[in-house]
């Protein structure tokens, strides 16, 4: 198997031999750094769409297969078998934890799940009606200024202590974000509960009286936050690479990730389809609106169908859609008319030829939102429930990349298609 591929500029004639490299799996990719020092080129690519901006051990999707793995293991069996605890282990260091060490790490990060009181009156500086995930913004990206003491990207300690910080305090900021909205008092963390009943607990909990987390609700945001762990080098991901390339502190880093995940065609997704949902509003008007969305000349877009990088039935969405019915049925809500037309909404959708030519299959925020909607989380605050579970990829994401011995700072080039040179105009008024 060759390991170049040779282009040739035929304007010039000059050649250049690229190398080749191979992953553990995916498409071969050859490396053109060495493309504008040799024939004076950059290369087009709108998007990123074909151009791997790094090399990663941590997660692999397959497309056209609907595959998902994390450091190896399928998606399918750490739902099934693991917990977003022991999945957050696997995503940092590589590998899954030995039972001491599972309780070790669930240990540190119970004890790193307060912050500073500062934070509590920094909240305050926002408006109540706020969206929680531009206060959400606002605090993560404080942080560096209350754990200045752990924002050296050159000492592990450093790195990994951020790391810990961010997972651990990033329930208690979006429970803070939720309570601030709605204008009821914190609730501190309590190391008893597990992960996601802590959040539930400081979400739902008054300090009047004694609240008990629901076990459904636990697994099934336990489930959701394994689900949305990580998700290969996308908007988000990306972001915060991109952000620490430039040797930003790792608290920055993350809020960069936060905003990139705000916009709807990324982390708001969930988030629109309840609107899409609402907008629909009964079974017999799904003809209308799947007509709609094969209109090229209609705005309206249905969202959850569809993704980026699955050419098939996103494996997420597969593992999601059975904990919605089961979570619905648990806690009463079987005949929420919302899930009856979003089944009906995936039946209609699958069936369509449009839709299996096109292969615009649910994805994971179709369902996702829904089984919020049964937890008693408001739509706003979808998104954030993401930025709580994707914190761990990005974080993983962003000390795999600080440890790149052939790191750089992120500089893409452009196409520029603007005015050619011209003179400012000697004449002293222009009209």
């Amino acid at each position: 198997m060759d390991n170049k591929i040779i282009v040739t500029d035929s304007a010039s004639g000059k050649s250049i031999e690229l190398p080749i490299q191979h992953g553990t799996y995916g498409p071969a990719v050859f490396d053109i750094s060495r493309i504008y020092q040799s024939l004076n080129y950059f290369t087009y690519d709108p998007g990123y769409q074909v151009t791997a901006s790094c090399r990663s051990t941590i997660t692999y999707i397959d497309g056209e297969k609907g595959e998902l793995y994390y450091r190896g293991y399928p998606i399918e069996q750490l739902a099934e078998h693991s917990n977003f605890m022991e999945v957050a282990y696997l995503l940092m260091y590589g590998e899954l934890p030995l039972t001491q060490q599972s309780a070790d790490f669930t240990k540190i990060i119970s004890r790193h799940s307060m912050f500073n009181e500062g934070l509590k009156r920094f909240y305050d500086g926002f408006y109540h009606d706020a969206h929680p995930m531009a206060i959400m913004i606002g605090v993560v990206g404080s942080l560096s200024a209350f754990y200045h003491d752990s924002t050296d990207i050159y000492n592990p300690q450093h790195r990994e202590i951020a790391a810990h910080r961010l997972i651990a305090k990033m329930p208690t900021i979006a429970a803070g974000c939720y309570k601030h909205s709605i204008g009821e008092p914190f609730v501190y963390p309590d190391n008893s509960l597990s992960y996601t009943g802590n959040l539930l607990h400081m979400m739902f909990s008054m300090p009047t009286e004694t609240y008990q987390v629901d076990p459904i609700a636990e697994q099934a945001l336990d489930l959701i936050f394994i689900l949305h762990a990580d998700h290969e080098q996308n908007a988000s991901t990306s972001t915060v690479r991109l952000a620490g390339s430039s040797q930003a502190n790792p608290f920055a880093c993350i809020a960069s990730g936060i905003a990139a995940l705000w916009g709807p065609a990324h982390g708001g997704a969930n988030e629109a389809v309840l609107r899409m949902l609402n907008e629909i509003g009964q079974v017999e008007h799904i003809p209308k609106f799947i007509s709609r969305a094969k209109d090229k000349n209609d705005p309206f877009r249905l969202m959850g169908f569809g993704h980026r990088v699955y050419k098939n039935y996103d494996p997420r969405a597969r593992i999601v859609r059975d904990t919605c019915h089961e979570v619905l049925a648990k806690l009463g809500n079987s005949n929420d008319p919302l899930l009856k037309l979003a089944m009906a909404l995936e039946e209609a959708a699958l069936l369509d030829d449009y839709f299996i030519e096109h292969k615009l299959y649910p994805n994971v925020d179709f369902y996702s939102g829904l089984i919020y909607k049964a937890l008693g989380i408001p739509e706003n605050m979808f998104t954030v429930m993401f930025a709580v579970a994707r914190t761990v990829g990005w974080v993983a994401q962003w000390m795999e990349m600080i440890a790149e011995p052939t790191r750089r700072i992120g500089r893409p080039r452009q196409l520029y298609v603007g005015p050619a040179r011209r003179d400012y105009p000697k004449e002293a008024v222009r009209e």
